[in-house]
């Protein structure tokens, strides 16, 4: 799966971990996150997160 970075504060939405503080499973999908879902360090919202390439 891959990994997401947050464009405002460079935290890294790593689907194998999740973010269970923020009500997200290990193994869920970025795609898969609910909308409304926000940045576990900034809050800043899911629209700000761009794919990371390898």
């Amino acid at each position: 799966m891959k990994l997401y970075r947050c464009t405002v504060c460079g935290y890294i939405y790593n689907p194998k971990d999740g973010d269970p503080d923020g009500g997200i499973a290990p193994s869920t999908a970025f795609e898969d996150i609910p909308e409304d879902w926000v940045c576990p360090i900034c809050s800043a919202g899911k629209e700000d997160f761009e794919p990371v390439e390898d």
